[in-house]
């Protein structure tokens, strides 16, 4: 399976010129051509051979533009199409990625099983979860068979072993995207906010560490000068022999928070106190202090051609009076060039331990996985480097290690598991050595983009930071081109547990679907087997709740959280629904008329906001609406009059959201009386005649295939659940076998 080459990227801190287009100094190529155009060269071989070393170089922005332009000569060559994939892919340009991927699946899918697999990729880095699934479906029924496939132009074979991977991890992709639709419906209590221009820059900022409640320690790229390339560098050092790099070095800042301003920052300043000075080419970032404050821990990278690079991880000594000079880390040999990166350095019950990634290939997992190393309390010295363990680490990439002393957790980044797309943040409980409960972090913390370097504030309320490409970042190329750092602020836990309960009985309910919808109708569902139900909530919400059970009609429950502040304290709501069997007549009261007329009096109004919100609540019934007359006049003249009245209680419920094709409008004139019109015998009775002036309703159906909007405890999606529960009716109308049993039904109580 191909490495993520995003990765290498940011576990690494090292920002290159991939993110960086405006940044990059353009190749100049002096052609001369009929169309004086500066990309196109002499032969389609040059500029094709030019176009492959800045793909194998890493310069995927500038690979872009000759083969668009190949592209443009040659529109229907499948190659171009999936390097353009590939390039795009690398850039985290998530749309004309899928786009390409998709073309070269069309144009030659035979010569290039994986473009299925990359396209569902990038499909679900978009959020697009049902197109991705789709995606990876084809991916899986293209390539049942397991077998080696030649990609054309790459010269190179897929194996079995990698083919077999890519398959499990397509259905761990599809696994994911079913989490997502969910997850996203229930939100974890938190608001998610960007850091603001004073902390990001369109280039890339990485690994926060907060310092209390009053600065943020982070790492950045000089936005002043930005990352100017390989070559750039290069050129710039035989020029200037010995001087380092400070015009595009990744570097730290320290930006403290703005008195009297939540989570706003100032403008931040170079902070190099505490790791000293560092002779030498390189790229700095993730520095954390020991829990003693005395040690401060970073990782330093070296480059080499085509931007391969390796990381150590390095750390200075406080003295009582300065900070010692820099020393390397010495936590065993990274076999091969390898590379250790991100420490964090922890209390983990009586042991102090250092955690970081590496891609060391003894004890690995596969690809970069979370290591540990225990410090030895006696002289400071680190242990041979423990792997976490499969618990945590899986054949992909693990990256980003936090330890919460707190609460025991580690917390990391995976594209490995189940995920909203990319990288993910999970916790696990446990440590050094052992884990258990691995968890993903829920949306919003966790989104269709890749996150990393979660890590909480050290006091206060469990508010934290994530480094996180989603729309919304301060972009310079594509929208979700770079990383941005981002501000976690914990709302407070606001939850509504209930009941659903007989209102004939009074007793439990069970096997109903329970409905929570807000105030803009976007809607939650709690599968409840045993007529207990949950959910989640958030503030500045009004929430309706109602229940479905065929047979049988809803009440509703409202809560709101519209007061709620995010100072107060975690609460629960508890609230009861109510069902009861299906009436097949009822009146509505207080629906009036005008004498001789079919215009809905004023004081009608609340009544037929009930029923507009009983239908709402129940959107499986269908009802036929009765009007009546008093018995003055004549049948000719007041059956038309009762059809308009009847019609115009059918356009007020249809006005206020209810359906047409569930109503039918009746009028029924002077028929079936409810009250006397006259006293005495011969004296009129207007009371009687008004009540005779009446609304009635009469249920005439029950459709399952309204009754469930969506259960999220099952599988699929809105559009899929419905055409199962189609197929299902229409299994049920087919004759039954010969001695078979038909299923049971609900019956009233």
């Amino acid at each position: 399976m191909r490495k993520n080459w995003l990765f290498l990227i940011l576990a690494t801190t090292l920002v290159t010129a991939q993110y960086n287009l405006n940044a990059q100094t353009k190749r100049k190529i002096e052609v001369r051509n009929a169309n004086n155009d500066p990309l196109r060269i002499e032969t389609p071989e040059k500029e094709l051979g030019l176009a492959l070393g800045l793909f194998r170089e890493g310069s995927y922005f500038n690979a872009v533009d000759y083969y668009q332009d190949l592209k443009s000569r040659d529109e229907r060559n499948p190659f171009y199409a999936y390097i353009l994939g590939e390039c795009y892919s690398k850039t985290r340009d998530y749309v004309p990625a899928a786009h390409y991927y998709v073309e070269t699946y069309n144009l030659d899918k035979k010569d290039y099983p994986r473009s299925a697999f990359f396209a569902g990729q990038m499909f679900k880095q978009q959020g697009e979860y049902q197109q991705a699934i789709v995606w990876f479906n084809k991916f899986l029924t293209d390539n049942k068979k397991t077998s080696a496939n030649k990609e054309d132009k790459f010269n190179r074979l897929i194996t079995q072993k990698e083919m077999k991977d890519m398959k499990k991890q397509a259905q761990i992709e599809i696994d994911g995207c079913n989490m997502a639709m969910v997850s996203i419906k229930d939100p974890q209590p938190v608001n998610i906010i960007n850091c603001g221009p004073n902390v990001n820059s369109p280039y890339t900022e990485l690994s926060p560490y907060p310092l209390g409640d009053t600065a943020l320690l982070f790492a950045t790229i000089n936005s002043n000068h930005g990352y100017v390339g390989y070559d750039a560098k290069v050129e710039w050092h035989k020029k200037n022999p010995g001087k380092g790099e400070e015009h595009n070095r990744q570097h730290f800042m320290l930006a403290h928070k703005q008195p009297g301003y939540v989570d706003s920052f100032q403008w931040p300043v170079p902070f190099t106190d505490a790791y000293g000075t560092f002779d030498g080419l390189g790229e700095t970032g993730n520095g954390c202090y020991s829990p003693g404050g005395d040690r401060f821990y970073f990782t330093r990278c070296t480059i080499g051609d085509s931007f391969m690079f390796r990381c150590n991880i390095y750390y200075s000594q406080f003295d009582l009076v300065n900070w010692g000079p820099v020393q390397p880390v010495f936590i065993g040999d990274a076999d091969g060039g390898r590379s250790n990166t991100t420490p964090f350095v922890a209390k983990v019950g009586k042991k102090e331990v250092i955690y970081f990634a590496s891609d060391r290939k003894l004890q690995s997992r596969g690809g970069y996985d979370i290591w540990y190393s225990i410090i030895d309390p006696r002289n400071g010295t680190f242990r041979r480097p423990q792997n976490c363990g499969k618990q945590v680490n899986t054949k992909m990439d693990e990256v980003t290690p936090y330890y919460d002393s707190r609460v025991n957790k580690l917390y990391f980044a995976s594209n490995g598991r189940k995920s909203f797309g990319g990288f993910d943040i999970y916790s696990a409980d446990g440590g050094p050595s052992r884990y258990t409960n691995v968890q993903n972090m829920g949306y919003p913390i966790n989104t269709s983009a890749d996150e990393f370097y979660y890590i909480k504030d050290p006091v206060g309320k469990p508010d934290a930071y994530v480094v996180s490409n989603r729309i919304g970042t301060t972009a310079l190329k594509n929208p979700t081109c770079c990383n941005d750092i981002w501000r976690i602020q914990s709302e407070p836990r606001l939850v509504v547990v209930g009941k659903v309960v007989s209102k004939k009985t009074q007793e439990i309910m069970p096997q109903s679907v329970v409905k929570m919808a807000d105030q803009r109708g976007e809607m939650n569902t709690y599968n409840s087997e045993d007529g207990n139900f949950l959910f989640n909530m958030q503030r500045n919400h009004s929430y309706v709740l109602t229940a479905d059970k065929p047979g049988y009609t809803s009440s509703r429950a409202t809560v709101s959280t519209m007061s709620v502040k995010r100072s107060d304290p975690d609460d629960t709501v508890h609230v009861t629904i109510f069902l009861d069997s299906i009436k097949h007549s009822f009146s509505v009261s207080n629906i009036y008329y005008d004498y001789d007329q079919a215009t809905l009096r004023a004081e009608s109004v609340a009544s037929l906001d009930t029923l507009v919100n009983f239908m709402k609540d129940n959107p499986s019934i269908q009802v036929e609406i009765y009007s009546f007359t008093d018995g003055k006049g004549t049948d000719e003249y007041n059956n038309p009059l009762s059809q308009r009245r009847a019609q115009s209680v059918l356009d007020y419920l249809e006005k206020n959201g209810v359906d047409r094709t569930r109503m039918v409008a009746k009028g029924l004139g002077s028929k079936n009386k409810v009250a006397s019109e006259t006293i005495d015998g011969n004296k009129d009775n207007p009371e009687g005649r008004q009540l005779n002036r009446r609304t009635e309703f009469r249920i005439i159906g029950d459709l399952p295939t309204r009754r469930v909007l969506f259960n999220s405890a099952l599988p699929g999606s809105m559009d899929q659940q419905e055409k199962n529960l189609h197929m299902e009716d229409e299994a049920e109308d087919e004759p039954a076998a010969p001695g078979a049993k038909k299923p049971a039904k609900d019956t009233e109580e």
